[in-house]
């Protein structure tokens, strides 16, 4: 459940840009802003310099939620994950990608482009907006994960 008042946070690996792109493009054309920080070709890079700044721009508002892509998508949920504000949650099906939000609040998908095609990462990234928190007994959980 976000609103499109504010810009979706999106970035990738060299793994991932493939994915980024069409996921971007998928967001713009439902009425979405993006705010895309990279990467944007097949050259090898390191995931922390576009996982970061994603999940700055969640963290501080500037983005709704946030959406990082890679190979396995641990190496971006992993770097996102250690700033306070954010829970990014790797996903790998529709299930797994309504859980994260019904349970945990999370605020970043994480999508392993060598593991899921793009239709099911589409699908995911639409279960993942369409999908509030469900609060009550999850909510004491989600208060309990920041270690600040």
């Amino acid at each position: 459940m976000f609103s499109k008042e504010l810009p979706v946070a999106i970035g990738a690996d060299h793994a991932g840009f493939e994915y980024k792109d069409a996921l971007a493009a998928y967001l713009r054309d439902k009425g979405f802003q993006v705010k895309d920080f990279g990467t944007n070709g097949p050259a090898s890079v390191d995931y922390p310099d576009f996982a970061h700044p994603t999940a700055q721009s969640v963290a501080s508002g500037e983005a709704a939620f946030g959406i990082l892509v890679c190979g396995s998508a641990n190496g971006v949920a992993i770097t996102a994950n250690k700033h306070a504000e954010i829970r990014a949650g790797l996903c790998w099906n529709t299930e797994v990608a309504s859980l994260v939000r019904q349970h945990n609040d999370a605020n970043i998908i994480c999508i392993p482009a060598r593991f899921v095609d793009i239709q099911t990462a589409i699908s995911m990234v639409e279960i993942f907006m369409a999908t509030a928190f469900e609060g009550g007994r999850h909510a004491n959980r989600v208060a309990k994960i920041s270690c600040n």
